[in-house]
């Protein structure tokens, strides 16, 4: 009976030791879980403080981009800076896109025309970072100014054309070679 007592003992013991080691793995595997979702918690945050830094420089560009060009912009800004936002991993908006409204119709003399063309390519060539969409306005601009500067050259010709056909009249009546003379019709 001892060894039967002495197997029913070392089962018994076998069992709380299996037990015992169950639950140290368990503890353990537990502890690693957490330390992994600490771990992961860890890189999120990380994660996110570098999107935030990213978002809040992205955010401080644009602004100063905008801003450039309405400081450039003088009277063809027809309003102030939009902008177009998107939201931080923090919960913040911050802006990652903006735009200046421009009048960029021509104005009533192609003197008046040519000033406005190149305060329009002024304000889209302000910031230090010119987007694609800035260099199309620009080179609209200078097309526009071209246009005013041809038609201030037609306005011109006809001037002149138009001078030189009157004072050319003039000339003509006003010249020593020119006589009038009745026709004489024999009826």
């Amino acid at each position: 009976m001892q060894i039967n007592s002495t197997s029913a003992f070392s089962s018994d013991f076998l069992r709380i030791n299996d037990h015992r080691v169950d639950m140290i793995q368990k503890d353990a595997l537990q502890s690693e879980e957490k330390k992994s979702t600490q771990k992961g918690t860890s890189e999120e945050e990380a994660a996110d403080s570098a999107q935030v830094s990213k978002l809040q420089v992205t955010d401080a560009k644009v602004r100063a981009h905008e801003a450039a060009h309405l400081a450039a912009g003088g009277g063809v800004v027809t309003g102030g800076a939009s902008f177009s936002y998107t939201r931080g991993p923090d919960g913040k908006m911050y802006a990652v896109g903006g735009e200046v409204p421009i009048d960029s119709g021509e104005s009533s003399t192609p003197e008046a025309t040519i000033q406005k063309a190149r305060q329009i390519a002024a304000a889209a060539m302000a910031p230090a970072d010119p987007s694609p969409q800035d260099y199309r306005v620009a080179t609209s601009a200078i097309m526009m100014e071209q246009r005013a500067r041809t038609e201030m050259v037609r306005e011109e010709m006809e001037r002149i054309n138009g001078e030189k056909t009157y004072s050319g009249s003039v000339e003509e009546v006003g010249s020593d070679d020119f006589s009038i003379s009745p026709e004489v019709s024999s009826a």
